[in-house]
């Protein structure tokens, strides 16, 4: 709080301000003790007005009194509050400061009725049965993932999630873990996460609708499609639907080639597992959203901020990491789709960043509403008047690239797949290469096969580990390693950061890189 010319400078969604105590209508102030409580606690200025300017008390100890015996009478459970006078050129003002509860609802009580508020914004509102069930598992230290069903685990199979587990982790599956990962109570029983897991998935509201909309809007779509399955299985459905109708161009470089994608695969990955994870799955009539555009991607869920901000208001890299789902985060995490340190809002914008036809200005964007979370990925091959042409894509990313004859068609591939694409596209070439790429015994000769699916991979995911690549390939690291050494030699490829959490980066013009 600050004072400024006899005015309270005050941010408003942690403040109110009241010119007097109001006495027969306790009820409307009682409901922001009980929406401070509820939410992240806040203040009540008594002797202010609502522009802020401190008009002061009568007589503020009896005010003080008074204050404190309805909270008392009229709250349950009872938050904790204190009571500070201020004394300000020659007024006294109250602050009724309330901290942020861990007993939650704190309910209003008046003529036999219980009523619950929340914060939203400057405003204190009455909660939604969404709402009031969140507060009733945060004031019994639960969360919805982790309640108990009546479901027996013994009835359903997770040989999707045991199969993805070794997949992922390379490691052997143990039924174990469904206890140790909270899915399966020690009585047997599914929790609600479980049920989310399960190979017959039942739960109704784990579904995704994927629609490819014909330009900017929602208008006419091209393809639209409803999933309804466990978690494991909706995250590859939903990538695979992105996949199909999103597009990636490539540029001939002197001795590889060089995609230069719609989108960052790995940060669409990261966006849709945060959408599973952080959603709201109380809201029954709620869903996760994929709309593809022409220019953008939209990842849309139900739920918005955990502590009630709006997410354009953040700075993201100062979030802190607040799991709504923390059994459902730790499972993606076992499965290595996630960090344990929750930097997925970050880590989407650095994995953009790093491709090679970035341009500022389209790093995602996030958005909250009311009950919503949004996701916005842009086109970095579209510009004001459409798809930019892969040529003058090639040039933005290296000024000294120069289109060649074209030898059949474009090298766009509409809906296509980079590896299937690369071998029936035109050729964009640089000029002078013998002068700006590596060696010259390196000039004319292919770097391989293996190393060009080295490159393809730090494309596609900056953040892949060698001994992920290695995987995929199906070699040794010690190979993978030899082949990342060549590319290193030749000014193509250099690490930023550890090499555990760091990122890989194409160079695409060694002779700028000092």
């Amino acid at each position: 709080m600050q004072i400024h010319n006899n005015t309270l400078i005050t941010e408003c969604s942690a403040y109110d301000f009241k010119k007097m105590l109001e006495r027969k209508k306790v009820k409307s102030w009682l409901k922001s003790v009980s929406a401070f409580a509820n939410t992240d606690g806040g203040s009540l200025f008594y002797g202010v007005n609502d522009d802020g300017v401190i008009v002061g008390l009568e007589n503020p100890q009896a005010d003080a009194d008074f204050i404190s015996e309805m909270i008392k009478a009229r709250l349950d459970p009872v938050p904790e509050v204190q009571l500070i006078p201020i004394e300000h050129e020659e007024h006294t003002l109250l602050e009724v400061k309330v901290k942020t509860g861990t007993l939650t609802p704190y309910y209003y009580y008046q003529d036999g009725t219980r009523t619950a508020y929340v914060r939203v914004g400057n405003e204190s509102v009455e909660c939604n049965s969404q709402q009031l069930l969140s507060l009733v598992l945060k004031g019994t230290h639960m969360t919805w993932d982790s309640l108990p069903t009546q479901v027996d685990a013994s009835k359903h199979s997770f040989i999707i999630l045991a199969n993805t587990f070794r997949e992922q982790t390379h490691q052997e599956w143990n039924d174990k873990y469904l206890e140790s990962f909270g899915l399966v109570t020690p009585d047997g029983k599914l929790t609600n996460a479980g049920l989310l897991f399960v190979d017959n998935c039942t739960v109704f509201q784990s579904r995704i609708f994927c629609t490819r909309w014909t330009g900017l809007y929602k208008d006419d779509a091209i393809s639209s499609v409803e999933h309804r399955a466990n978690l494991v299985l909706l995250l590859k459905y939903g990538m695979d639907f992105i996949k199909n109708y999103t597009m990636s161009g490539w540029v001939k470089m002197p001795n590889y080639r060089l995609n230069l994608p719609d989108y960052s695969d790995r940060a669409i990955f990261e966006g849709l597992v945060n959408h599973l994870i952080h959603r709201d799955y109380t809201m029954m009539g709620g869903e996760v959203h994929i709309d593809i555009y022409d220019d953008r991607v939209e990842l849309v869920s139900p739920g918005a901020m955990l502590d009630g901000t709006q997410i354009q208001d953040r700075d993201i890299y100062k979030v802190p990491s607040m799991r709504r789902n923390p059994v459902i985060a730790d499972m993606f995490t076992q499965l290595d789709y996630m960090e344990k340190r929750g930097s997925g809002l970050r880590k989407m914008r650095e994995l953009t960043e790093k491709l090679p036809n970035f341009l500022q200005g389209k790093e995602p964007q996030y958005q909250t509403e009311a009950t919503s979370f949004y996701t916005t990925f842009y086109n970095l091959n579209w510009g004001d008047n459409g798809r930019i042409p892969v040529e003058e894509v090639a040039n933005r990313v290296n000024s000294t690239l120069e289109k060649y004859p074209e030898n059949e068609e474009s090298s766009v591939e509409t809906f296509g797949d980079t590896q299937e694409s690369s071998e029936k596209g035109s050729e964009i070439i640089p000029k002078g290469s013998e002068k700006k790429f590596g060696d010259s015994k390196n000039k004319s000769k292919s770097i391989g096969k293996t190393t060009q699916k080295i490159i393809d991979f730090v494309i596609s995911d900056p953040s892949m580990s060698a001994e992920a690549m290695a995987y995929k390939i199906g070699i040794s690291s010690r190979a993978v390693e030899k082949h990342i050494s060549k590319l290193r030699s030749m000014g193509i490829l250099s690490r930023e950061g550890a090499d555990h959490g760091g990122y890989w980066r194409i160079i695409v013009n060694p002779q700028t890189e000092q």
